[in-house]
Parts: C-alpha cells; sequence; structure tokens
C-alpha cells in the first residue's frame, strides 16, 4: 500500500484532538494521544495492516478498533466513527473522549451482579505482567469481573510495583521511571487504585501481604505463612525479581542500596545530597541510568564501577558503550573498568554506613552506594510445589506461558523472570514477567527482565537483559488465554534507556 493510501493525520476536535487514519479508500477515527505517556500518535508510524505505532516507547494500537496490539500501552484508544460525504470527513465523538486527559478508553466490564465470592483468578505479583493481564481479561472476556485476588510476594506489591523492603503497602506501576528519574511519589506511576479495580471490576487488590507457598493439588495459595490461604481456578505466577547484591564484606551496611522500586527511589533520592559522593557498582542499565537521574544533583563525585572494558559492552558492545563512556566522562564521572570490588569498608565514626569501596587495593571514598548487579527470580515460594526450577531460579514454560512441570498444568501460568521456555505444549501453567524462561526463534530458551516483556531473560548470551515491553507483553498473552482464546507469545523484546536528555529505543535481531 503506497503512502497515499496509508496516511495519518491529527485534527482538532472542539478543544480536544482527532487522529484520522486511512487505510485505502477507509478512513479511521481514533483517540490522537498514546495511552502510555500521552505521546501524539500523528508523529508515530501507521502500517498498512492499520496499526499506529507510539513514537516514544513502541506502543502499539489497532486504528480500526482502538484495541492495544503491543505493550506498554496501559489502555486501548477511544474508537469514533467516521465517514466521508461530499469531499469532507464527519467524525462523531464524545468531545470529552478527545481530550488528552481522557486519551484512555476503560474496559466496558464492570463488577455489578457478579458473584465475587467463589474462586477465580489469582494472580502473585505486583509488574507490568499482573497489571496486564488483568486489563486484558477485563477487554475480552465474556464474563463480569476478574472474580479473585491480586497478591504481593515478598519485595513485591500487588500488580503494579516491586517494592524491595518487606510487604509493600502501595499500588503502582511503571517501575522503570523509577531509575530515570527518581521518582519518590508513589502516585505519579499509579495508572489505578485498588479501589477502582474492586468497585468498577470485582478486583481484589490485596497489599502488605505475603505469598509464602502454593498447593497445586489442592489448588490454593498459602498467606503470610499459612495465617490464610485462597483457593483459585487459574493461577498467575508473576513476581518478578529480587536485586542481587555482592557477596562481599560491607554489603549489607545501612547506605548500600539495591533498586527496584519506590522505596529504593525513596532512599537514594534522600541521600544523595549536594557535595556527597556515589559510587555506582555495576555498569549495564540499573546503574547508569541512576547516574543519570543524579547527574543534577551537584553531588562532590560519581564513581562507577565495572567488570568489563565498557559500560554495556556485553549488550551494546565496545564500540557504542565507548560512546557513552564518553560522554559521561565529559559530565564528571569517573570509570573504574575491569575492576573488582573486594569490599565496602564502614565508616571510622559509625561501623553501620559504608565509608568507601576497595576496588584493585584502592579505596574510593562513598557517602552512599548503589549495586546495580542484576536480579534474581522472586521463586522460593514455588520450591516444595512440584514446579522445577531453573539453575537461576527460573521457570520453564511453553510458547503460551503455561508451566512445564508440576502437578497441575492445566491452571497455573508464569511470566517474565520466573520463565524459561523452552517446548511448545498444550499445558495451560503459566508464568509472567522476570521469572519465565521462554522459547525463542532460534530454539534457544531465554528469561527477560523487562518491564515490557515482565521476564528476565538470557539471550544469546547476553544475560539480565532489559527488556521493557516483555512483561506487558507476557500479561496481555496470559489475559487472552484464561479467558478462553490462547495466544502464544510471538513479540520480539525491546527496551528503553534513559541517556542525557533522550529516551532510546532498541530492539533484538
Amino acid at each position: 500500500m503506497n503512502e497515499l493510501l496509508c496516511c495519518r493525520k491529527e485534527v482538532a476536535f472542539d478543544e480536544g484532538k482527532v487522529l484520522l487514519s486511512r487505510l485505502g479508500d477507509k478512513i479511521h477515527a481514533t483517540s490522537a494521544f498514546c495511552t502510555h505517556y500521552g505521546a501524539p500518535l500523528a508523529k508515530g508510524v501507521l502500517t498498512s495492516d492499520g496499526r499506529v505505532v507510539c513514537p516514544w516507547h513502541g506502543a502499539c494500537f489497532n486504528v480500526c478498533t482502538g484495541d492495544i496490539e503491543d505493550a506498554p500501552a496501559p489502555s486501548a484508544l477511544h474508537s469514533f466513527k467516521a465517514h466521508v460525504a461530499d469531499g469532507k470527513i464527519y467524525v462523531t465523538a464524545n468531545p470529552t473522549d478527545t481530550l488528552s486527559k481522557n486519551k484512555a478508553r476503560q474496559p466496558k466490564l464492570l463488577s455489578s451482579g457478579a458473584d465475587v465470592s467463589g474462586k477465580g483468578v489469582v494472580i502473585v505479583g505486583g509488574g507490568s505482567a499482573a497489571f496486564q493481564t488483568v486489563e486484558t481479561w477485563l477487554q475480552v472476556s465474556h464474563h463480569n469481573s476478574l472474580e479473585g485476588d491480586i497478591y504481593s510476594h515478598r519485595q513485591v506489591a500487588p500488580y503494579f510495583f516491586d517494592a524491595i523492603n518487606g510487604k509493600a503497602n502501595n499500588y503502582t506501576t511503571s517501575r522503570t521511571k523509577l531509575s530515570k528519574a527518581l521518582i519518590t511519589d508513589p502516585s505519579k506511576v499509579e495508572w489505578k487504585t485498588a479501589g477502582e479495580y474492586k468497585i468498577k471490576y470485582g478486583t481484589t487488590i490485596r497489599l502488605g501481604v505475603e505469598v509464602t507457598s502454593i498447593d497445586l493439588f489442592k489448588k490454593e495459595v498459602a498467606l503470610d505463612g499459612g495465617k490464610d490461604t485462597l483457593k483459585y481456578e487459574k493461577l498467575v505466577l508473576a513476581t518478578g525479581g529480587i536485586p542481587r547484591r555482592l557477596p562481599i564484606e560491607g554489603a549489607q551496611l545501612e547506605n548500600v542500596y539495591t533498586f527496584r522500586g519506590i522505596p529504593d527511589a525513596q532512599k537514594v533520592d534522600a541521600a544523595a545530597k549536594e557535595g556527597k559522593r556515589l559510587v555506582v557498582i555495576g555498569t549495564s542499565f540499573i546503574g547508569m541510568e541512576i547516574v543519570v537521574a543524579v547527574s543534577k544533583k551537584k553531588l562532590a563525585s560519581i564513581d562507577v564501577i565495572g567488570m568489563e572494558s565498557r559500560p554495556f559492552e556485553a549488550i551494546l558492545g565496545k564500540e557504542v558503550g565507548a560512546g557513552l563512556q564518553k560522554y559521561h566522562e565529559s559530565q564528571g564521572v569517573k570509570f573504574h573498568m575491569e575492576s573488582k570490588v573486594e569490599k565496602i569498608v564502614p565508616q571510622e565514626d559509625n561501623p553501620n554506613l559504608a565509608g568507601g569501596v576497595v576496588v584493585n587495593g584502592t579505596t574510593i571514598p562513598a557517602d552512599l552506594i548503589v549495586m546495580g548487579v542484576g536480579v534474581a527470580p522472586a521463586t522460593e515460594f514455588v520450591k516444595g510445589s512440584g514446579i522445577e526450577l531453573e539453575k537461576d531460579g527460573g521457570i520453564k514454560v511453553d510458547k503460551y506461558l503455561r508451566v512445564e512441570s508440576g502437578p497441575d498444568r492445566e491452571n497455573v501460568y508464569a511470566v517474565g523472570l520466573l520463565l524459561t521456555h523452552l517446548y511448545y505444549d498444550a499445558f495451560f501453567t503459566h508464568l509472567a514477567g522476570d521469572i519465565a524462561v521462554y522459547p525463542q526463534v532460534t530454539g534457544s530458551y531465554s528469561r527477560i527482565e523487562h518491564w515490557n516483556v515482565s521476564c528476565a531473560a538470557h539471550i544469546k548470551g547476553l544475560s539480565d537483559i532489559m527488556f521493557s515491553q516483555v512483561a506487558g507483553n507476557h500479561g496481555r498473552c496470559i489475559g487472552k488465554t484464561i479467558s478462553g482464546s490462547p495466544q502464544e507469545f510471538v513479540k520480539v523484546p525491546v527496551f528503553w534507556s534513559a541517556r542525557a536528555s533522550s529516551n532510546e529505543l532498541h530492539g533484538l535481531d
């Protein structure tokens, strides 16, 4: 289809905007802004099969229906009636729905009259995969509500947000923004509240509880060591990952931080005050994004320690890594590459606080230390259930994200860091996000750590790569499958990272 037969344009509609898309001789009208962060879709790409791709983070929508085609879009677009008469295009729309603040089309399924007291779908975890599972289920299911509960597991808060220290008490999403901007206010990354899900859709969000074990024979999960249990018909494991700490002396000192959720952002932001000395251990995405996030805080020094010769070398190669290193050095960042951290030493006047990092026999002074050295799948609670864990803690799943081991292969799902996808079979146990190890087109298995993928991956020898779209797309697949329309996971993982003043979108070939 040539450009003249496939084009799009943003037009004014009362006080709002409408996106007009031409596919052949048909005109389609939708809301004009991406539901992720409000990017103008007219600046994106319109494909000949009727999909518009967001210019910022790659979210994709069907211009004929407004439906989501690809994460990280949290909601569908409004779709408006459009027709051509007398050489003019006429659009029928509620003017309110054309405003940027009302860009998202909410699920139409409501909980009124639904019986939410029985068994249903239980989602263990709190990231993009869980969010997209519910949202997709609500969009495509023929039932009235998600008759079940979403629980936190260990450091993972229900649904949107991975908390690091203890059980989470807030319900949020878009965790990828935290390391890029040190967001400390949960409301700024929350798309829907627990109350909204309960009142409108009959979905219970339980905060501050921990799933400590699962019984696949009884189809129930145990909360807080058995203080309570919950029956399920379908179980989705979307617990994400737990940040690693180096097994070295001083790793547990009070001002040595890992980074995963709002509490971590709050601690790092509070500690990274003007005149303080920061040491970052790790030269991949989390560590380097934090370097960017604190760059305007007028710190006395920023030192970065890495094992490779260049930052991002294993993922982006030496040449790209060298360019990024040169840029950061121009901003005053000092790199210690091809180095190994020997230990972290305490301050002389306070043995509970770190005062320096010993590298190659030299002590680098520090007032705060951030470890960005990867994550491990949060699957400890799965042990003893009959589901086999991979060496790294991931879980093998099939192309539908159904677990491939254990006594119940019909009703358990897993996504994200949990997954190892190896085989193509008809089981229905699923994993989501950072725990899933799932099959690739090359015949190998991967576990991808990324918000959009919601899984931690090891692809072509690259471990712990951050892929933003996988988590959400895992959840979308599971949402469709548990609603009765099985869908294979076939998306290409992509991710974005904040470098200086821009976001960069990358993909895998």
